[in-house]
């Protein structure tokens, strides 16, 4: 166990499946010598190669579209688009054949690709390239969608993304690269659908994911000052998502809080609402809360940035609202 960022996690997760599995390849935009947009691909074109570091022509389409059939072929792509933000170009390419082959073939074919995106605000990216779109990806069945906050889930994940037989739309958010944290040096996986107790509490749940497991993480402390113990749910995974423990926690806490960053409107936190209504209703004192971004895009200036983006007070503001 040594001390790694989120990137090196991500970069050492990377090393090891493709040396344990000579399928596995990665192709994108600039992740080869260059080492990837944020780096992620560091030093892997120097130890494995042109042929399994595959640079590609600047176009989403067919990276998405590439890793699709080479996935369907036999082989295992690990691909990489520079920011969520450019998969509207190759949105038929993952939801149209990725996600669909397995269902359509009978069973007979498998996709099994990762999918890499940064996403989220925060570095004045502005608009076209700070969105956060788990919400997209939810809603299309045959995909995974892995949204990991803490270098040591990242790098566990992502292994298990590029064992996963399926489609594994992982997402990354930018802030979280320079994040530091304990990480086992040998190989592990996290099962796909498990999530974690960041914080336990006894009076009210929290449920973040991504870069907002740490502003809730700050908010159990403000809300600690005033008595209030919350419990941070981190999912992990939004498809599959662990129910039972966001259910658990709601029938120890009787209180709900969902917390992410991207737009409020139809985001995750939505279903997570839902489900908790449906499932767990008779345990709630107060109505479910959500804190999101406003619906809108991100803004460039820097203080219109720092406002949309949803932040510890928000969640504090929430759970005073219900206790």
């Amino acid at each position: 166990m040594s001390e790694k960022t989120y990137l090196q996690a991500l970069n050492e997760a990377l090393r090891q499946e493709m040396e344990r599995d000579e399928n596995v390849f990665i192709l994108g935009e600039d992740v080869g010598r260059f080492g990837g947009c944020f780096g992620v691909t560091q030093g892997l074109f120097d130890q494995f190669g042109e042929e399994r570091v595959m640079d590609t022509p600047i176009t989403e389409s067919a990276i998405v579209g590439a890793a699709s059939g080479a996935a369907a072929a036999g082989l295992r792509p690990v691909a990489e688009l520079m920011f969520v933000d450019f998969i509207g170009v190759a949105m038929d390419q993952l939801f149209n054949q990725a996600a669909k082959m397995r269902f359509m073939f009978g069973g007979k074919a498998t996709v099994p690709m990762t999918l890499r995106m940064p996403q989220g605000a925060g570095i004045g990216a502005a608009a076209q390239h700070s969105q956060s779109l788990e919400s997209w990806f939810m809603n299309i069945p045959g995909l995974k969608v892995v949204i990991p906050s803490t270098p040591r889930d990242a790098k566990g994940l992502l292994v298990s993304a590029i064992r996963d037989d399926n489609p594994v739309v992982f997402l990354e958010h930018k802030l979280l690269y320079g994040v530091s944290g304990e990480v086992p040096d040998e190989s592990y996986s996290i099962e796909l659908g498990k999530g974690e107790i960041k914080r336990e509490g006894t009076d009210v749940t929290i449920v973040a994911t991504s870069q907002m497991v740490y502003s809730a993480l700050e908010a159990a402390e403000k809300l600690k000052a005033d008595g209030i113990e919350a419990e941070v749910v981190d999912p992990r995974c939004l498809q599959p998502l662990d129910k039972d423990i966001i259910l658990d926690s709601v029938k120890k806490t009787h209180a709900l809080v969902v917390a992410h960053e991207a737009v409020q409107y139809s985001g995750p936190g939505a279903e997570i609402a839902a489900m908790a209504a449906e499932e767990a209703l008779d345990y709630l004192d107060a109505p479910v809360k959500r804190v999101g971004a406003p619906f809108c895009p991100v803004p460039f200036s820097p203080p219109l940035e720092q406002f949309y983006i949803p932040g510890a007070d928000n969640i504090v503001e929430a759970v005073k609202s219900i206790r």
